[in-house]
């Protein structure tokens, strides 16, 4: 996959809404949370936004693998009220910055769909941390994925 990028990413505080989930119940529309979460998103926390921030999708709190249970928050960096809202901290450390270019949602999940492929390839150096992973949003149509790893 091109334009994959080892990236050493700072810490960063991120208020949203969350919830816990896994990937096999976001298959099916009447067990997803993800999307559901991205709407209470748009008419609770988005007019909350500050001028000039970033609105985060966090992926965390893995109970094992990509197969477990884990905590999805949808958020953002700078927010003029965060009261009632969950917080999670971005860990500091190693990540693989994925591009994410096209309509949104389908281009993200296309896109985790190639970090998925990407892991599974035994040929490649780095392996999931499995720590804390997460969408940032850059403009209508551009994103990118950050995914946690450890270099072997």
């Amino acid at each position: 996959m091109p334009n994959i990028k080892k990236v050493d990413c700072q810490s960063k505080v991120i208020y949203g809404l969350q919830v816990r989930t896994k990937n096999a119940n976001e298959m099916n529309p009447d067990t997803q949370k993800i999307a559901p979460l991205w709407e209470s998103f748009f008419t609770e926390v988005m007019p909350k936004l500050l001028e000039g921030a970033s609105v985060y999708g966090v992926y965390s709190n893995y109970e094992s693998d990509a197969m477990g249970t884990f905590d999805v928050l949808a958020g953002a960096d700078a927010l003029e009220s965060t009261e009632g809202l969950a917080s999670i901290t971005l860990d500091e450390g190693k990540y693989l910055r994925f591009p994410v270019k096209g309509e949104m949602p389908q281009a993200i999940i296309e896109t985790w769909a190639k970090v998925w492929a990407y892991f599974e390839d035994p040929s490649i150096d780095e392996k999931r941390s499995f720590e804390t992973d997460y969408e940032q949003y850059i403009s209508e149509d551009e994103a990118a994925i950050y995914i946690g790893v450890n270099y072997f």
